[in-house]
């Protein structure tokens, strides 16, 4: 009896560890081993990931400038491989057999399947492969889009879009290998807008890997959801003029409409045609623009050059000292050639003397301002030079200065006015001056700003005191508005009467007497209010910058030229200004300025230093 019932347990305990044995495994296979569990489904189903095309981008005037066309990529289903004839695939796609094979290596990694095998076949290519595509199992082309332009221009406004990388991923964890982002311009900041939302088809596949038809009647279908439109602020005709305009200087043009702070024009020069960062020779592209070191066509000078203003800051400078209370319209300085006081001295042009504000402003006078600065710190109302220092330095920054705009660009960059901790540092507290810091009197010394920022001073003082964010979208397909911010006045704390004055100077400047600076800048029948600069540069000839709006009352566009090494304000930059403001207001450019705009496109400073 105890015999049968040993043989009995060892009968039931071989039962026991088979079953065990095969629970363990069928385990291993469904669950631990994902290659096996992959190699199940794709048995019988494929996904396919559906994307979207980008939203399109109109002008303000309703012109297309950014649209999709379809690409094809190849792709590899990894299970489905079958024989096939790699020489002949290889003489299709123009590929040596070592390429081939490294794909398909890297189609077996989970991390990488979603990759393509080649990206953006060529369309002959594709219709080649698409002939033959049933020779070669497991391989199968997805349709995706990729932008194109309808102008050469507005690229660095406009962005550029590329695949995302690892480090791209970690920072957007909604996106995967093999998927585009946009990586700078309109197309970066508003890349949640114009992305669309991904789809997918699951597809019932046979043994061999052909498709034979939707899995489960599509039940698990979703499509694509394609991205929002998206109407910018730019003058496409502006920003083309522009372009033509700067295409033989380095520098920057901003175009700013003041009542609403949507830019008219943002030109970088020198520019690039946005196509070239399309497509598969996007990389090589890339590298070139990237290595030309001399002209920098990749970096957008408009939003990211550091400059110093130069007399374009003298208007801010008088209206702060006309707050202030320490000058008055017939406020008057002497200039011999220059600010002298205590060793210190600024060098000026010969005209005539003293001079009162408005004529200070005409004449673009170093000394009128040096004066005017010394007057601001010197206040008796602030217990020291560091007090008065900071509440000039707040009304400065209350301009836009020293700080982003917060406007819808990627890369803006803040700009520089030093704190008076910076002097303490230096110098030490209370050992420094008005006369120590006196080359800010003139726009030099310890600020720099931006292009951007200076086209909107340009325009709060347009607007007699108060400026909008300036902004580059205006409308988005089934939004009602655009950001909050893009709406509001942002108040600058100056009475608006002392704005009165101060635009009566600019007026002069370009429409008074002999010793206007930017008579240049004068249109027939319309007022144009504007402020040359000559910005030093220690590295060779000094900049050419010029501000200015149009029409003086009710003004529909504020501008900010720089033209590198153009030494004066009235040389370059402000015949440029004038232009693009006659361009834009009148749609022409009249007879008897045609010279103006002949000189400045036959004129070449690309090169110079």
């Amino acid at each position: 009896m105890d015999q049968f019932a040993t043989r009995r347990n060892i009968i039931a305990g071989i039962f026991i560890l088979a079953a065990l044995a095969l629970v363990v495994r069928l385990f291993y296979i469904q669950v631990i081993d994902s290659s096996y569990k992959l190699s199940a489904e794709n048995n019988s189903k494929r996904i396919e990931i559906l994307y979207p095309a980008r939203g399109l981008v109109y002008d303000r005037n309703g012109e297309l400038l950014v649209y999709n066309m379809p690409a094809y990529d190849l792709m590899i289903a990894p299970y489905e491989l079958k024989q096939f004839d790699s020489t002949e695939l290889c003489n299709i796609l123009g590929i040596d057999i070592a390429k081939l094979r490294a794909g398909i290596a890297r189609s077996f990694d989970p991390k990488y399947r979603r990759e393509p095998f080649i990206k953006q076949l060529s369309p002959e290519t594709y219709a080649n492969l698409q002939e033959r595509m049933f020779k070669f199992p497991g391989f199968y082309v997805r349709t995706r889009t990729l932008r194109e332009y309808s102008k050469k221009s507005a690229a660095h406004l406009l962005g550029y879009v590329g695949e995302v990388d690892e480090k791209m991923i970690a920072a957007n964890p909604g996106y995967v290998m093999g998927d585009y982002i946009g990586i700078s311009g309109l197309e970066g900041y508003y890349e949640n807008v114009l992305k669309g939302t991904k789809g997918q088809e699951v597809l019932l596949v046979d043994v061999h890997g052909r498709v034979k038809g939707p899995y489960q009647d599509g039940r698990f279908n979703k499509d694509a959801i394609v991205g929002k439109d998206i109407v910018c602020t730019i003058d496409s005709k502006l920003q083309e003029y522009g372009e033509t305009l700067m295409k033989n200087y380095k520098g920057s043009i901003v175009a700013i409409e003041p009542s609403t702070g949507e830019v008219l024009t943002l030109v970088s020069a020198p520019a690039y045609d946005p196509s070239l960062l399309v497509g598969r020779a996007r990389s090589m592209n890339y590298t070139k623009l990237e290595r030309d070191t001399l002209l920098k066509p990749l970096f957008n000078r408009a939003l990211m050059a550091n400059y110093p203003p130069g007399s374009t800051f003298k208007p801010i400078q008088a209206l702060i000292g006309l707050e202030e209370g320490v000058i008055n319209v017939n406020s008057s300085f002497s200039c011999a050639a220059g600010f002298y006081a205590r060793g210190v001295s600024v060098g000026c042009h010969i005209h005539s003397s003293p001079l009162n504000l408005l004529h200070g402003i005409e004449n673009s006078c170093n000394a009128y301002f040096c004066n005017v600065y010394k007057r601001i710190l010197e206040n008796p109302k602030y217990a020291n030079t560091e007090k008065a220092y900071e509440a000039w330095r707040n009304y400065v920054m209350s301009f836009g200065i020293g700080k982003r705009l917060n406007a819808d660009f990627t890369n803006e960059l803040r700009g520089f006015i030093a704190p008076a901790s910076y002097f303490d540092r230096y110098y030490g507290e209370n050992h420094w001056n008005a006369l120590t810091t006196i080359s800010l009197a003139i726009g030099q010394g310890e600020i720099l700003v931006t292009p951007l920022q200076m086209a909107n001073w340009t325009a709060a003082i347009a607007n007699r005191g108060y400026y909008i964010i300036p902004h580059v979208v205006r409308q988005i397909e089934g939004i009602d508005t655009i950001e909050h911010r893009f709406y509001e006045k942002n108040r600058i704390g100056i009475d608006t009467a002392n704005f009165g004055l101060v635009i009566q100077g600019m007026e002069l400047a370009v429409n008074g007497g002999p010793g206007r600076t930017a008579g240049i800048a004068q249109l027939p029948n319309i007022i144009v209010c504007g402020k040359t600069g000559t910005a030093q540069n220690p590295q060779g000839k000094d900049h050419s910058v010029f501000i200015a709006f149009a029409p003086k009352e009710n003004p529909k566009i504020a501008v900010s030229v720089y033209v590198e090494h153009g030494e004066w304000g009235a040389s370059y930059a402000a015949p440029i200004a004038s232009l693009m403001i006659e361009k834009y207001l009148t749609d022409s450019i009249s007879p008897g300025r045609k010279w103006v705009e002949a000189r400045i496109l036959n004129g070449n400073l690309l090169y110079s230093k």
